[in-house]
């Protein structure tokens, strides 16, 4: 009788726990609040750059800083923006870049994922090019312009190959870290099962290695950029239309420094929007899948 009510209670208990816990789950999916999105996401940001915009107009007004040759004043770089924007320019120097950078992340997307598993699931290869793999990383993206134009002309396929040369090597290495931390029961488990081969890569290593992957995903991302812009303000031509980097030295051969200043603006820009367009959502959906994401 002492054993029924144990039990009884016991299993009142669990489910009471199963309860609170669905009531937990239940409340942190529900929609935040505007005000609480504007107060933790919006503001911050916002009241960033206003601090930054007064402590530049503050540099011109006091005069610590009265040339500009030397710094333009906020009111110089927006006319900057103004007038591209009048003339129909502004979209367009965006989009030249925008287009490059991302269509050749995607193709090394594509060559540094199968790589990366290549590396990390075969001991001969990771011996034979994993050093490579991280030497490239560590060197310049700048330095593949010069024999990517001797190699390939001034042409978009000399900027692809730059991309390619700077962001490969990152997201190899992204993934050849996030397998390496894949715990080795996951593996068992996955043979146990019969998920060998592509079929374990793809629902076993690739899954679990996601947060590794997707670190060198976004700093894949930021090599392809920074090699974008290299490329385009070294080997500018008309041929290969005006991107941001091409504006960027075009403003210095004009001795223009509100131009210089529009084309970190929009450079800038465009990092921060691919970052909270892009990778936030997928590092939160990570998070998420996970249970570590928490609101607010």
């Amino acid at each position: 009788m002492a054993s029924t009510e144990t039990k009884t209670a016991q299993g009142a208990g669990l489910a009471g726990v199963e309860a609170g816990l669905d009531a937990l789950e239940a409340a942190e999916s529900g929609r935040t609040p505007f005000r609480q999105t504007l107060v933790n996401k919006i503001l911050p940001p916002l009241v960033a750059v206003v601090v930054v915009l007064l402590a530049w107009q503050a540099l011109i007004s006091f005069k610590i800083v009265d040339d500009p040759t030397r710094l333009p004043s906020p009111a110089d770089v927006g006319g900057e923006f103004k007038d591209a924007w009048l003339r129909g320019t502004l979209l367009g120097f965006i989009w030249t870049s925008v287009s490059r950078g991302l269509l050749g992340f995607l193709f090394a997307l594509a060559i540094g994922t199968p790589l990366g598993l290549l590396v990390a699931r075969v001991k001969f290869v990771r011996a034979a090019i994993g050093p490579v793999l991280s030497g490239l990383q560590s060197l310049p993206s700048v330095a593949w312009v010069p024999p990517a134009v001797i190699w390939l002309g001034l042409n978009n396929s000399m900027m692809y190959a730059v991309i390619l040369l700077g962001a490969v090597p990152s997201i190899a290495n992204g993934l050849v870290s996030g397998i390496d931390q894949v715990p080795p029961l996951f593996l068992r488990a996955g043979r146990t099962m019969g998920a060998t081969g592509v079929k374990g890569a793809w629902h076993i290593v690739l899954p679990a290695a996601l947060p590794g992957y997707l670190a060198g995903l976004k700093q894949g991302w930021a090599f392809s950029w920074r090699s974008l812009m290299a490329a385009e303000i070294i080997a500018s031509s008309p041929d290969l239309g005006i991107g941001l980097g091409a504006l960027l030295e075009s403003g210095r051969n004009a001795s223009s420094m509100s131009m210089v200043f529009e084309a970190i603006v929009l450079i800038l820009f465009v990092g921060i929007a691919i970052d909270l367009l892009i990778f936030s959502p997928l590092e939160r959906w990570v998070l998420r899948s996970r249970g570590l994401f928490v609101k607010g």
